[in-house]
């Protein structure tokens, strides 16, 4: 079996070091590159991100990497994206105003509650270790990049926002913070996101990454 081949999309905005040594770690030939064509030839990508929603499509807009990732998708390349890049997946985010994502999963970016499902004020971000568990719609996660995992598995998220897709068949697995449901990974065909740091998330993280790597 050949050496899966990774590319870290490189648009300014993410750590991406932290992401390269968690495939290589997984057996993966890593690059790090904004070059559309690299991009289009690697056989698995990855789409990072921190920070604000509209300073990251700005970075991707500036380098004309918006069609490029589109392309990679309509190739039927399975496509990663981290945290705030899982949130750029979608049509549009509410951080400071509305602004549009890239349309990959139909939903739409929201602040994550500042009370608890009970009514009592809670801490923003949402940081710190979450269980996963399966979205109401997921049976199971078999032929998933969660495959292998358990329900209630912990990962590190760190986060202000939240994705809300429209229909709840493309979410994977959620997270519950101060009883509110949070979405935690999605996915639509070759298409996934993650909202935790699968590189950050020990163990658990690393089968993920090993997981998607398998697509």
């Amino acid at each position: 079996m050949s050496q899966p081949d990774v590319l870290i999309i490189d648009y300014g905005v993410g750590n991406l070091l932290s992401v390269q040594r968690g495939f290589e770690y997984c057996g993966a030939k890593v690059d790090i590159s904004a070059d559309p064509d690299q991009i289009l030839k690697a056989s698995h990508v990855i789409l990072p991100g921190v920070g604000a929603f509209a300073n990251a499509m700005d970075a991707l807009n500036q380098r004309n990497l918006v069609e490029v990732i589109h392309e990679v998708v309509k190739k039927g390349n399975p496509l990663l994206a981290i945290c705030l890049g899982m949130q750029m997946l979608l049509d549009e985010s509410e951080e400071f105003g509305i602004t549009k994502g890239l349309g990959l999963i139909p939903g739409r970016v929201v602040p994550i509650p500042s009370s608890t499902s009970q009514g009592q004020p809670q801490k923003i971000p949402h940081i710190g270790w979450s269980e996963l568990h399966p979205s109401n719609e997921t049976k199971e996660w078999k032929l998933s990049i969660l495959d292998g995992l358990s329900d209630g598995d912990s990962v590190y998220f760190v986060h202000s926002f939240m994705a809300l897709p429209d229909n709840d068949e493309y979410r994977l697995a959620d997270t519950f913070y101060g009883g509110n449901r949070i979405s935690a990974v999605i996915g639509r065909e070759n298409v996934f996101g993650c909202q935790f740091h699968p590189e950050k998330s020990g163990s658990v993280g690393l089968k993920i990454l090993s997981q998607f790597i398998k697509l």
